[in-house]
């Protein structure tokens, strides 16, 4: 069958290709192609500008043309070249030579590729397909969403909320704060993230500028590599390198964004669990289907499909930081496999970011819901009462609330309150332990 949406095998190249597509700039054989072309051609331009040659200004002109208008159609070209050379950069590097050929200037053609072996492009155009794709994608993606989690936290900082830990009823919250805990930890990660360097790869056959030296002694190749791979491309190169980059810094990138998807995790099956509880219901839209068999069915699909996406893409995140920095001695192939697999887990993290974006914008708070869960639990009061108990130096506090409380079913105000009565404390303190409510007793409000 011809590949379409619905022959695809992989839902990223099917189901969810509309969420996605945007992607292929980054991750897609064209793309590849594209940075790698891109790559070749400021290293020539770059070496010109060194005076290694003199290039004609028509010929850089016609050159970045090339460049600016690179196509479909021109990728297909180099597959073309591909299937003889049975080389991929190859096939990129006698593209190019062609194309010097017919700008007049086939006489440089040779400083196409000079001195260069095929990781040298393949370890600065990976990196800055990557680099573009987190500053243009990723990271803006996971911001809005932090932000959009930190406007409904502000909406809902008054609204208090029974907590519950170990799945049982625990001293109340406010749901703003628990939105807060979610925001915190994704600023903390995408800081983290931020930090870790775009690495390449530059310095010839096994990162000792050999040829480079061989052809042209008296110049500092190192110096030279540093300004091309930092200045020109915007990526830090490592000095010390095999025939690949080591990839470590990409292994950092994917475990970064591997913790980023496991709090989001959290964060879905937290929202999933305030839904079963009935603290949010959901916009409903005309024409949609929450069951094939019960009508009345709105399901946390968004929160569901989000789930099992970062799953999927934290297990290949996890292949792919786990084996990029392993390569036998100075090199082996199998980093170049496990790379064009790389825009997999991004896509299916950008997949699970948009439902997430689209279930939070469904979500209404359901008020009632949460007022009688605290009206119904006032056992929770016991711990403030044992600790002001304790402040007046009462006799065994804990022990007393623990009898009243633990494994007992009905406690409600009526009970606390006869408790409180039977006190033998100042008429003041049954004042103030009395006035202690399941919704007023949430803790301090940290300003956010």
């Amino acid at each position: 069958m011809e590949l379409t949406n619905l022959t695809a095998i992989s839902p990223v190249d099917g189901r969810y290709r509309k969420q996605v597509h945007h992607l292929d700039e980054f991750f897609s054989e064209y793309a590849l192609i594209k940075y790698r072309v891109l790559i070749e051609v400021e290293y020539f331009f770059f070496l010109a500008d060194n005076k290694f040659f003199k290039l004609p200004a028509k010929g850089r002109a016609q050159l970045k043309k090339v460049l600016d208008e690179f196509s479909i159609d021109d990728a297909q070209q180099i597959k073309q070249i591909e299937a003889i050379t049975n080389h991929d950069v190859k096939a990129v590097e006698y593209f190019l030579k062609e194309q010097l050929e017919k700008a007049g200037i086939g006489q440089l053609k040779e400083w196409i590729h000079f001195g260069l072996t095929s990781q040298d492009i393949n370890n600065t155009a990976i990196p800055l397909s990557w680099k573009h794709c987190m500053e243009h994608e990723y990271l803006p993606a996971v911001i809005n969403l932090r932000n959009h989690l930190h406007q409904l936290a502000v909406q809902w900082k008054k609204i208090p909320m029974l907590a519950h830990t170990h799945g049982q009823p625990a001293s109340p919250t406010r749901l703003g704060k628990e939105l807060m805990v979610f925001v915190e930890r994704i600023n903390n990660q995408v800081e983290q993230f931020s930090g870790i360097p775009y690495a390449a790869k530059f310095g010839g056959a096994t990162g000792n500028f050999n040829a480079h030296k061989a052809a042209f002694p008296k110049k500092n190749w190192n110096a030279l590599g540093n300004a091309f791979a930092e200045n020109v491309l915007g990526l830090q190169r490592m000095q010390f390198t095999t025939q690949i980059e080591h990839y470590d810094s990409f292994a950092a990138h994917f475990d970064a964004i591997k913790r980023i998807n496991t709090i989001l995790i959290d964060l879905s099956r937290d929202i999933w669990t305030y839904i079963s509880m009935e603290y949010f219901k959901q916009k409903t839209k005309k024409g949609e289907v929450g069951s094939s068999a019960m009508p009345h069915k709105v399901n946390p699909i968004d929160f569901e499909n989000a789930e099992g996406n970062l799953g999927i893409a934290n297990a290949v995140f996890e292949h792919l930081s786990a084996k990029l920095p392993v390569s036998r001695l100075q090199r082996d192939l199998t980093d170049s496999t496990v790379f064009r697999n790389m825009g997999v887990p991004v896509a299916h993290t950008v997949i699970a970011l948009k439902s997430l974006t689209k279930g939070l914008d469904k979500l209404v708070l359901n008020e009632p819901k949460l007022k009688a869960h605290l009206e119904d639990n006032w056992a929770v009061v016991a711990e403030a009462i044992q600790t002001i108990l304790r402040r007046e130096n009462y006799p065994n506090p804990y022990e007393a609330l623990k009898d009243l409380t633990r494994g007992k079913q009905a406690i409600d105000k009526k009970s606390i309150h006869a408790f409180i009565g039977r006190l033998k404390i100042s008429a003041a303190l049954k004042k103030e332990l009395k006035a202690i409510t399941p919704s007023g007793y949430t803790g301090i409000e940290i300003p956010y």
